[in-house]
């Protein structure tokens, strides 16, 4: 009898040992399930705004990845294709000739340009398609892809909401300026669901916005030398920014604002416009070209939406760098680093697309007593320090 008791005695201590050891198991579990919890809401964006940008810019993406790859291909039916057919970007997509099809794509462009392959307006459509893919990737990327150090409670997300909310305005107000001659060619539906999405898309950004206005920073660190917390990320990365990018700003702010005037001062500017077909969708009053085309103008509306189009996006890539250069400081707790490496990844890539672009177009350019070789180098310089700082 007592060693049945005895039995009895510790198979309820072991029970009740198992129980309390159960207990401390599921505790330290549900402990890790909150830490994991808390990690990931402060470093990681919200889960609603990767999945609002994701479709917004998401979509914006996919049409930029279509004019950079395969010019004039319709692949939104019929909005797309009455929008192909404003901007004149079907005459380099032909599919008529099965697998040998250039299909608009990179074997569609010549080395020799003339009236009837029209390569200046090839390069314009190719140059904005890979352009608006580098804005609309600045915006996808940091929130797809998570950038070392970066922490949302931390607020190093705020330029990219800042700035993607300063492009989609920008990009809204520029179609919607297009609207009349658009509805005239019956190719509003597409620029009209592109302003929805931007507007959706926007709304969800001032939203973020002003939640993170008030987030904290992080602890301070010792500062290197010739550190300050008010200085630039890097000096290096700065002014090759504001040399490089100051003139493609430049040249993209003119041919924006100003497209068709011919500055003097920069060596054949006036064969770069009359190569883009600049000189005939803007001819500027009192020149032999507004006398030479000045009437027929209006029948090239298209030509003039897409380089605006194009000069547009390079002028946002510009600022999204230069905002990297000027604006973002390097701060007490080294947060501005992290926040312009985040900008400097993607414009490294958008670099590098413009520069394959350019490089295509080389011989056609040549063609045309036009010389890229300095638009290569200035190109290529920019790129690679990008590259450097960022990945290095």
């Amino acid at each position: 009898m007592a060693t049945a008791s005895a039995s009895v005695a510790t198979k309820t201590r072991s029970r009740r040992n198992k129980g309390v050891k159960d207990v401390v198991v599921a505790k330290e579990q549900n402990t890790n399930d909150d830490v994991k919890d808390t990690l990931a809401d402060e470093h990681l964006p919200p889960l609603f705004l990767v999945g609002v940008v994701l479709m917004c810019s998401g979509a914006l993406f996919v049409l930029a990845m279509r004019d950079f790859f395969s010019t004039g291909k319709v692949i939104a039916g019929a909005w797309d294709e009455a929008m192909m057919d404003f901007t004149k970007s079907r005459q380099w997509f032909e599919d008529g000739k099965g697998w040998k099809s250039t299909q608009g794509g990179f074997s569609a462009i010549k080395q020799v340009t003339t009236d009837q392959n029209n390569m200046g307006g090839f390069f314009i459509r190719k140059l904005g398609g890979v352009a608006a893919l580098g804005v609309h990737l600045q915006k996808l990327a940091p929130l797809l892809f998570h950038f070392s150090g970066a922490q949302w409670n931390l607020g190093h997300y705020r330029p990219i909401l800042m700035l993607g909310l300063v492009a989609n305005i920008v990009i809204s107000g520029f179609l919607a300026s297009y609207m009349e001659d658009m509805a005239a060619a019956g190719a509003t539906d597409l620029p009209m669901f592109s302003i929805g999405l931007l507007a959706i898309e926007s709304i969800v950004f001032m939203y973020y916005l002003l939640q993170t206005r008030n987030a904290q920073r992080g602890p301070a660190i010792a500062m290197t030398e010739g550190k300050t917390p008010s200085s630039t990320s890097s000096k290096i990365v700065a002014r090759t920014l504001m040399m490089v990018s100051g003139v493609v700003a430049l040249v993209s702010a003119r041919d924006f604002f100003l497209p068709g005037a011919i500055m003097d001062f920069i060596p054949r500017d006036d064969i770069y416009l009359e190569w883009t077909n600049a000189l005939i969708h803007s001819p500027q009053d009192g020149t032999i070209e507004s006398v030479d085309h000045g009437l027929e103008a209006a029948f090239y509306t298209g030509d003039k939406f897409s380089s605006q189009y194009t000069a547009l996006h390079i002028l946002l890539l510009c600022m999204f760098k230069f905002a990297t250069a000027v604006a973002i400081k390097y701060g007490s707790d080294g947060s501005g680093l992290i926040k312009c490496k985040m900008i400097w990844a993607v414009q490294f890539l958008a670099d590098a697309g413009i520069l394959f672009v350019f490089r295509l177009f080389a011989g056609a350019a040549s063609s045309a007593s036009l010389d890229l070789r300095w638009h290569l180098m200035c190109l290529s310089y920019e790129t690679i320090i990008l590259g450097l700082y960022t990945y290095a």
